[in-house]
């Protein structure tokens, strides 16, 4: 019997373009687990993502090679795969005895009940679906493509009450999740519960951050000390090394100009709640400033470039990184060819990005192409900000709060609408005369807005 099983490696795969090692966040199978085809084995780090790696057959985990934390480069062995043999690696599975799944979790485990792999969505999809009711017998309470098959088998498909899960065709890109704790050595740990948003919950409107008070993150305070430990997560050190890189490498510069909103504030006010029964999303100020932003880009193009050592690379695409703060890290999903977008469009695409963020659905095709980025710092309060730019783009724009002061307008005080607009360049791209006309086009384009501008 043995004569048939043989090992099968699984090996990094190249998630991006531009990709040459990734980072092992935690492995979701442990040896001697059973593993399903499509079913994810482990998550990877990258680009400041947590990707779910899917496994390409089924069997059974053997010797796991790469450790939590490690980097390993493309093409390298991560783990091992006992298989049945090649006759029998790519048959369909025949269904298993519960039992022998749910011996690796307790029954009452459920801490991964709500993850659902791009093979079950996929079947929930096609049969009509609603996954809440079908009993999971994998790791943590997990639904397994063998669970919705069993279930679609007996029947179940048909009998549905309640409303099915949309559910998405399995995605090219491995589907990211909301950042996990790393477990660290001879500690026992168990994964943080993500909360998921209530209906009555309050949601900030004003910008395209997630929370108005953000999770502090958790203090271990060793024995009488009066120093606080916090644990390094893969995740936060992705991001400390990218804007390690970031200042490192590029020169940064900074500039500010303010901006008079009225006609904005009048407008936005003017549309908002018919737009929100029309469109069922929020029209946020961050929509009419992108355009604003995306307008000005295509007068200045040079603002959309990236430095290449000998050369300097001006993008033909304007792809707007959106910088979305989540409870313990900052995103930055893209809005693809912005240019090619109204108003409406960009406050639809603004919507979708920050919900699938916050619902942890964002998949790494979201998350690539950024040219050029924004970020509404204004949703915090804040009136002036020095970003940090998003490498390796050439600069990053800020929108900061809208507060009502009095200006001087022909020599008499009248109280408008005001907002700051900073700023912050690569200095080996762009220079002060550049940046300074594109602030002012920028200007330009929002002062421009009336009560007669069209959103579609």
């Amino acid at each position: 019997m043995s004569s048939n099983k043989t090992w099968t490696d699984v090996v990094m795969p190249q998630l991006a373009e531009s990709l040459v090692s990734a980072t092992i966040g935690k492995w979701l199978k442990k040896p001697g687990d059973p593993v399903e085809q499509y079913e994810p084995i482990c998550e990877v780090i990258t680009d400041k993502v947590n990707a779910e790696l899917p496994s390409t057959l089924d069997g059974v985990m053997g010797e796991i090679l790469a450790q939590e934390g490690e980097t390993i480069d493309v093409g390298a062995v991560i783990c091992r795969i006992e298989t049945q043999g090649a006759e029998q690696a790519h048959a369909e599975p025949a269904p298993q005895p519960e039992t022998s799944i749910s011996a690796a979790a307790s029954p009452a485990d459920t801490s991964q009940r709500s993850r659902y792999s791009p093979a079950v969505q996929t079947l929930a999809a096609e049969h009509g679906l609603n996954l809440s009711t079908i009993q999971g017998t994998g790791m943590g309470g997990r639904i397994t493509r063998k669970d919705v098959l069993a279930y679609i088998e007996s029947g179940g498909a048909g009998s549905q009450s309640a409303p099915a899960i949309q559910a998405a065709p399995i995605p090219k890109q491995p589907v990211l999740t909301q950042p996990q704790a790393q477990v660290l050595p001879g500690h026992v740990t168990t994964a943080p519960v993500i909360p998921q948003p209530q209906a009555n919950e309050p949601v900030r409107h004003s910008g395209i951050h997630l929370s108005d008070t953000p999770k502090l993150p958790t203090i271990e305070v060793e024995g009488g000390q009066a120093e606080h430990y916090i644990d390094i997560t893969p995740i936060r050190n992705t991001i400390a090394t990218k804007m390690r890189q970031s200042v490192s490498e590029i020169p940064h510069g900074w500039m500010m100009i303010e901006v008079d909103v009225t006609n904005l504030v009048q407008l936005r006010n003017k549309l908002k709640n018919e737009f929100k029964a029309k469109e069922g999303v929020n029209l946020t100020y961050l929509a009419f400033m992108i355009k604003a932003v995306v307008n000005a880009i295509k007068d200045y193009p040079i603002m959309n470039s990236v430095w290449a050592v000998d050369k300097i690379i001006v993008k033909r695409d304007i792809n707007i990184s959106l910088a979305v703060g989540t409870d313990d890290s900052v995103m930055t999903p893209v809005i693809k060819k912005a240019d090619q977008k109204n108003i409406a469009g960009l406050a639809r695409e603004v919507e979708e990005l920050a919900r699938k963020t916050r619902e942890g659905k964002l998949k790494l095709d979201d998350m690539q192409g950024g040219t050029f980025t924004v970020n509404n710092t204004g949703s915090f309060g804040s009136i002036l900000s020095q970003p940090i730019i998003n490498y390796p783009q050439a600069a990053i724009l800020t929108f900061e709060s809208i507060v009502k002061r009095p200006v001087v307008i022909n020599d008499m005080i009248g109280v408008r609408s005001m907002a700051n607009f900073c700023l912050s360049l690569d200095h080996r791209i762009l220079d002060g005369v550049i940046c300074g006309r594109f602030m002012q086009r920028v200007k330009d384009n929002i002062e421009a807005y009336s009560l007669d501008t069209q959103v579609y």
